[in-house]
């Protein structure tokens, strides 16, 4: 099969930051090296330092053999190809006449796609589009790619999302979620829509509960005048957890079309039952890690770190329900948080007891459990006959992989995935402006709940799963949560 290869502009606004130098350069990196980008193609990086063009090669080369997979070595042959793409802007993204920079750069030898990647603070992106505009650089085969965080509620998105469609059309606006990219998030699709002994299951009548856990073991760290403005809430739950939510719940689409998709996946987020005051102590908990042992080393805690008088939380646990035919009544419970024991992220599928057990033992309920995060896998639970000569049939629980052959080829990242996408014109895995708004306007209610204190903080040594209300939550069901 040929390869295609994809010519284009692709400017990386922010090209000097963390994002830029752990994720977005070593993904594009692989695409060249992988041949899917066009050796016609340039990559420009856009920041506010003033560098040469070979010092900016200097670092890039630098931070790549720092961010490469361990197990992947740097090659010098592939990195010559790659390095040919690259050249350096410098831009003030405040100053619309550091924009004159770029405009030499495209202009010259100019590609026809151009794709202009915003790895900056949304503050800038209204200002960056003006620029773009007025120096005539945006066409109508140009594409913008917004980070998230996008504004810290459903008010402050809705004026950014604004700014930026005066000089875009939505088609032309890709609003990235990079879990999105991972295969085993894109695999559930394919699980629950191709395989017809899923199909009927997937429902209130076979499913007992459904489990979502993003932990982290880091802190915030040198991330905390960031990370102190959004919370866990707003930096994870908003649009990852709320992505995966609609994954497991959505309808069949009529069509792996990237609207068809997305409309299921509003109808979801349109569905969510708001949590009342009432009972937002029980099915919304907030908390900040204080010190403890992570990896056996001593840590910090959350408000060590910072400001004594932060109320910004680092976890949260979420009981929620989709009021539609399908989910009637079945809670989803969601939780994310940092300085927990490991990072893992994995769905758990809890489905219902058999009626009536004919084993004198306790037959456990099937469990399907997806992870994506430190291992991608998805393993079903099954009941298995103990082997041996009792007189009495004994049941044991056995793990079922459902995982294809390990190959030694090296898996791509999130970020490969969703640039290329980009890069082909392909939405699918991108967020629409009203899966972003309905999202905020569900989560918003619980943070304003939250800044009444309808909610107190509460607190979790580091290492641990949580608060013990965590627990709790689940314990008031008769239910408990996964642990590795």
């Amino acid at each position: 099969m040929n390869k295609i290869f994809y010519k284009c502009d692709i400017v990386i606004f922010g090209g000097h930051g963390d994002l830029s130098f752990r994720k977005l350069i070593p993904a594009l990196y692989h695409l060249v090296k992988d041949a899917h980008i066009d050796l016609n193609s340039r990559i420009i990086i856009a920041s506010r330092t003033k560098m040469s063009n070979s010092d900016n090669t200097k670092l890039i080369k630098e931070k790549l053999k720092t961010f490469l997979n361990k197990d992947e070595e740097f090659e010098d042959e592939v990195f010559a190809k790659f390095e040919s793409l690259i050249k350096y802007c410098h831009i003030d993204f405040a100053e619309n006449k550091t924009f004159k920079n770029l405009e030499n750069l495209l202009t010259k030898n100019q590609n026809e796609e151009r794709i202009f990647y915003f790895s900056t603070a949304s503050e800038f992106y209204e200002n960056i589009c003006k620029s773009l505009s007025d120096y005539k650089l945006i066409s109508t085969t140009s594409r913008v790619v917004l980070e998230k965080p996008i504004g810290k509620n459903l008010e402050t998105s809705k004026v950014i999302n604004e700014k930026v469609l005066e000089y875009f059309k939505e088609d032309q606006i890709y609003r990235i979620d990079h879990y999105l990219g991972k295969d085993t998030v894109q695999n559930l699709i394919a699980l629950r829509f191709s395989n017809k002994m899923f199909v009927p299951l997937w429902d209130a009548n076979n499913i007992d509960h459904i489990q979502i856990t993003l932990s982290e073991s880091v802190g915030v760290e040198s991330r905390w005048e960031f990370y102190n403005q959004y919370g866990a809430m707003r930096d994870m739950v908003q649009n990852h957890l709320m992505q995966l939510v609609c994954l497991l719940a959505m309808e069949p689409p009529h069509s792996l079309d990237p609207n068809a998709i997305r409309d299921e996946k509003l109808k979801v987020l349109n569905s969510l039952r708001s949590i009342e005051e009432k009972d937002m102590k029980n099915h919304a908990i907030r908390a900040q890690y204080t010190a403890g042992i992570v990896d056996g080393k001593e840590v910090k805690g959350y408000l060590d770190d910072g400001n004594s008088q932060s109320d910004t939380e680092t976890f949260v646990a979420l009981k929620l329900f989709i009021d539609n035919f399908r989910w009637s009544d079945t809670p989803f419970y969601i939780r994310t948080g940092k300085r927990m024991p490991s990072k893992n992220s994995e769905i758990v599928i809890q489905f219902k007891s058999i009626p009536y057990s004919i084993f004198d033992n306790y037959t456990m309920p099937n469990k399907l459990i997806i992870s994506f995060s430190p291992d991608e896998s998805i393993t079903l639970n099954l009941m298995h006959k103990i082997p041996g000569l009792d007189e009495k049939m004994k049941l044991q629980e056995v793990s079922l992989e459902l995982n294809p052959p390990r190959s030694f080829v090296r898996k791509n990242e999130a970020y490969e995935r969703l640039l290329l996408d980009v890069i082909r014109a392909n939405p699918t895995l991108f967020m629409r402006l009203d899966e972003v708004n309905a999202a905020w306007k569900w989560t918003d209610k619980i943070i304003s709940a939250w800044q009444n204190n309808i909610t107190p903080m509460q607190t979790y040594k580091a290492g641990t799963n949580g608060p013990a209300s965590a627990i709790s939550m689940l314990a008031k069901d008769e239910r408990v949560w996964h642990e590795n």
